[in-house]
């Protein structure tokens, strides 16, 4: 017998130097380091210049702590972003930046100061700063190494720092523009005050908690209504905050509430029985009468009542029937309890206790909760604050920074001690204090006052985000920026037209001078929003925020320069003294700002000791709302302009970042700093928990980068609905390294598929076939949908359609059926060729698509083929060429092909056959004229109803096809006889 010709030499396998496996790790910082070498950031800006621009403006990050998963995520967006519309052959510059001032640093170097029990303020104010200026720089050189290491292009050797000379200076510059235009003013109002880091929040810094506060129920006496009734008896008050009642100036009453008088009998022992009468109301009865009783029943016989300074104690109090007997009495409504007036409970004490409180009307008074009467602290809240300045009734500003009540408050002084002789605790967010046996409601229950103190109130409260601890609102002098002070046109000599037809466009009248809030929400409406419902979020938060606070009580941060008369209280409008102050910190920093320079600032025309020097610094979001000015403006970075094309940030940033950077722009430029806005949602643990240490289900993007590579987190960043919260967990990875697999497959099939190939094997696409030109149409759709996933900033959409093409279309459909003609056929058949050819346009379109979201994987694919040709990120959107196909038509076929799959997988699971090769397989007649055998990798195919069998058919010695041709197993089929012959031929020659 003549042994078999073994014909695996004639064989053209894929050939590459492309590894399966990746080891990223070990690669991207090598690649990473070349790229910052040769300056390929640089290379690329060269390449783009005079080309149309997309400026995607940086929103900066916070200098305090290495990177987490929400900065990665944050920025490989921006990082896509910019490599998409650089491929499209855009001019996309990015610009990191880092905010740098502000209380999370001070408050880290303070840590220091408070471990060696040293006081901070004891420090020389320039010395602090510097400290803090270190910290900041510390943080920014690690985050920026981390973030490079996360493949993000940009120009990282001079990114902008708002603790930068010349930043500190911009922000001055608008500050000062605000001041020209008379949109500031100083003036006292509540604002959220941290006691813990003793300086006012913004809302953008403050996160909310559920907690358990002490619920209490206070009587106020009426001395005084026009309803004669009324006098006598006792307006109910409910709060949540006893620690305010100390500063009550005054009841609030809803005008359209309706309120009812009910009598309530209380058997005192030895004593006779004492009437009492209270006001609530009508809707609130019920739930006030449990809480009522619930005092009363904790109590019996052992609650002491100070009745006109008489000490006797409750038996009980008596109420058989509820509705009728505890609130047998008239029904008024709210406008009617206008002239009533109460007196404090402790109006005993005199003074200011003493002084009449009367009731006054507020809208915002509701029946949700309570007694439908509430008590006014103007110092401690904003509705309290505006109805009580509308009746010239001013705070009394008793609480000091710390949140302790001052020594000389009267009720409860340093004089004001306990049982023992101690002074009482006098802190407002000690729990203590506010305790249902605490001080205040001791006192409260001893004045017959406290119908009801509970410390069960579940709420959400708002916290600093940063100490975590309680707010309060505390009325302080503070800086402001009206949001309803209508701004005169030339105070926009920049944007006139905007400004005037932003107010137009909401209505208002066209001689009507727009105001901050009315500009900002025109501007709001010429901006689009990804997603769409963000625009509906900023917008309801500008309808009703407050006047901007702009000022902070600390000591990192740009100042609020302004030098205020001491006589008039006006602050100093000098185009001059503002000149010098703008230079001063130029040249100085903030450190420009310091009493020493007092003289030189304000020139020869203004005497020092006539002016006040403002102490405070500014928020912080008034220093990253001001980066489109120092940065998008700026001669430092002429690539960029403004307004930006986009603004990226996580959905918090609506009422952070997107919101202060759409104000300070409004206010001096009469325009929104962006034409679009794009928001992520948050990065949640697997289970859709928070991460946090604590549970231990955090996911640290430098951890996972160590062991899997950069590129793939990336490919989960872009691969996730981003848009929403959104999960990432060790199994979810797993997908995404399995997802990655699959697409590095792909590559190293094209290469090695690709060995050797030159234009002179191309083929025109006319004379392909037609499963080739149905490919290429296939190509094309996906070059759509890439261009309007990038257009959409859908990127989720981008890689899917990537990843799914790559599969899909071709690993599982199109290489897997060519490959025998990539293997068998002669290389320079029309049909190899032709194939080739396709793979050809398919490789340099794929590893374009792929770049901006594989940065590092591609770099590699590309150097693999082309080592001297330079980097993928130089290349430019792919030429893909225009072909029609028959597309439902080839629907059709695939799903046959998909059909036939199926039924062979059993005869070769159950190993009736080895391969699909050896399966015969008979499909229904669809009338295609198309080679079967060739679509499913079969034997032969007939015409009939379903059925696949094993074939009879002899095996090729060399492509392994099973066919009628082949005489037994190992001889040739007719294609691998021509070939074999053929280069056997050229082998004889040597040719």
């Amino acid at each position: 017998m003549t042994e078999k010709r073994d014909y695996r030499d004639t064989v053209f396998l894929p050939k590459t130097d492309f590894p399966m496996k990746a080891g990223l790790p070990a690669k991207e910082p090598r690649m990473a380091a070349r790229w910052e070498e040769e300056g390929l950031y640089q290379q690329i800006r060269a390449a783009r210049e005079g080309r149309e621009k997309f400026i995607l403006h940086d929103g900066p990050p916070y200098a305090n702590g290495d990177m987490h998963i929400g900065h990665a995520l944050n920025h490989i967006l921006k990082d896509m972003v910019c490599r998409s519309q650089s491929l499209l052959g855009k001019d996309a510059p990015y610009v990191p930046g880092w905010d740098c001032h502000g209380l999370p640093i001070e408050w880290k170097v303070e840590e220091k100061y408070r471990k060696k029990k040293q006081n901070k303020d004891e420090v020389p104010p320039r010395e602090f700063r510097q400290e803090c200026r270190d910290y900041a720089q510390h943080w920014v050189d690690t985050q920026r190494s981390q973030l490079k290491r996360l493949g993000i292009s940009g120009d990282w050797d001079n990114p902008y720092l708002t603790m930068q000379f010349d930043s500190e200076a911009g922000i001055v510059t608008e500050l000062l523009k605000f001041a020209e235009s008379g949109q500031l003013y100083r003036g006292a109002k509540p604002v959220m005050w941290s006691p813990v880091e003793k300086t006012a929040l913004a809302e953008a810094e403050v996160e909310y908690e559920d907690i358990t506060s002490t619920q209490i129920d206070v009587a106020f006496e009426i001395v005084e209504s026009p309803i004669a009734e009324l006098v006598g008896a006792h307006a109910v008050i409910w709060t949540t905050t006893p620690w305010t009642i100390p500063v009550n100036q005054a009841l609030a009453y809803g005008p359209d509430v309706e309120y009812q008088i009910g009598d309530v009998t209380i058997h005192l022992e030895g004593a006779e029985p004492l009437q009492r009468r209270y006001l609530v109301a009508v809707d609130l009865l019920e739930t006030f009468r449990d809480r009522f009783e619930a005092e009363v029943r904790k109590m019996p016989g052992a609650s002491e009542w100070n009745s006109d300074h008489t000490m006797v104690s409750w038996d009980y109090v008596e109420v058989p029937e509820r509705a009728d007997v505890l609130f047998p009495g008239a029904v008024f409504k709210g406008s009617d309890l206008a002239g009533t007036v109460a007196r404090h409970p402790m109006h005993h004490l005199g003074g200011f206790y003493a002084e009449p409180r009367p009731l006054l009307p507020g809208d915002f008074v509701t029946t949700d909760s309570g007694t439908g009467l509430v008590h006014m602290a103007p110092d401690h809240g904003e509705d309290d604050f505006d109805l009580c300045k509308a009746h010239n009734i001013n705070p009394k500003f008793v609480v000091d920074a710390g949140g302790v009540y001052k020594d000389d408050w009267l009720w409860l002084g340093a004089d004001d001690l306990d049982a023992e002789g101690k002074p009482r605790r006098r802190s407002v967010i000690n729990p203590g204090f506010n305790a249902p046996d605490g001080p205040i409601c001791s006192d409260l229950r001893a004045a017959g006052a406290l119908l009801s103190a509970s410390a069960d109130y579940q709420h959400s409260y708002p916290h600093s985000w940063r100490s975590k601890a309680k707010v309060i609102y505390r009325c302080t002098p503070q800086w402001f920026v009206p949001m309803d002070k209508p701004v005169k046109p030339f105070d926009f000599p920049t944007a006139v037209p905007d400004a005037l037809g932003a107010a137009v466009a909401l209505g208002v009248q066209a001689d009507h001078t727009a105001t901050l809030r009315e500009t900002a929400l025109a501007e709001i409406e010429k901006t689009r929003f990804v997603p769409a419902k963000g625009q509906n979020r900023i917008r309801s938060m500008v309808e009703g925020r407050p006047d901007w606070v702009l000022s902070r009580q600390r000591a990192w941060g740009v100042p609020i320069t302004l030098f205020v008369d001491r006589k008039s209280g006006e602050y100093l409008v000098d185009p001059q003294v503002n000149r010098r102050i703008i230079e001063a910190i130029r040249t100085e920093g903030v450190d420009g700002w310091d009493r020493d320079n007092a003289a030189h600032l304000l020139g020869p025309d203004y005497n020092p000791e006539d002016y006040e020097m403002v102490s405070d610094i500014l928020d912080v979001w008034f220093d990253s709302g001001s980066t489109h000015a120092f940065v998008l403006e700026s001669e430092r970075w002429p690539d960029l302009q403004s307004p930006a094309d986009l603004y990226l940030e996580g959905s918090d940033q609506h009422r952070g970042w997107f919101q202060s950077s759409l104000l300070e722009s409004c206010a001096t430029r009469g325009r929104a700093p962006y034409k679009a806005v794009l928001t992520h949602g948050f990065t949640m643990a697997a289970d859709g928990r928070k991460m946090s240490k604590s549970l231990g289900n955090s996911i640290d993007p430098l951890k996972v980068m160590e062991e899997f590579g950069a590129d793939i987190i990336r490919l989960w960043a872009l691969s996730v609905d981003f848009t929403e919260d959104h999960r990432i967990g060790p199994e979810i990875l797993k997908g995404v390294g399995d997802s990655y697999r699959k697409l590095r497959n792909t590559f190293r099939y094209l290469l090695g598929a690709l060995d050797g190939f030159s234009h002179d094997e191309k083929v025109d696409v006319a004379e392909m076939p037609e499963l080739e030109r149905y490919v290429l149409a296939l190509l094309g759709e996906l070059n759509g949908k890439l261009r309007k996933a990038i257009a959409n900033f859908d990127f989720n959409a981008y890689t899917r359609a990537l990843t799914d093409f790559a599969n899909e279309d071709l690993s599982a459909f199109f290489f897997d059926i060519r490959k025998d003609r990539l293997y068998c056929d002669a290389p320079d058949g029309l049909e190899r060729r032709a194939y080739r050819t396709v793979l050809d346009i398919l490789f340099q379109a794929l590893v374009r698509y792929a770049a901006p979201v594989l940065v590092f994987t591609a770099e590699e694919v590309w150097g693999t083929r082309y080592p001297e040709c330079g980097s993928v990120h130089l290349l430019e959107w792919p030429e893909v060429p225009a072909v029609e196909a028959d597309m439902a038509r080839w629907e059709s076929i695939r799903e046959t092909r998909a059909e036939a799959l199926e039924r062979i997988e059993p005869l070769r699971r159950e190993k009736v056959i080895g391969s699909s090769l050896q399966a015969e397989v008979t499909v229904p007649n669809e009338g295609e004229n198309v080679d079967w055998a060739e679509l499913f990798i079969s034997s032969t195919v007939h015409q009939g109803d379903w059925a696949v069998t094993k074939t009879d058919n002899h095996k090729c010695g060399r492509c392994w096809r099973h066919l009628p041709e082949v005489s037994e197993d190992g001889d040739l089929c007719h294609r691998c006889e021509s070939v074999v012959a053929e280069l056997d031929a050229t082998e004889s020659t040597g040719a």
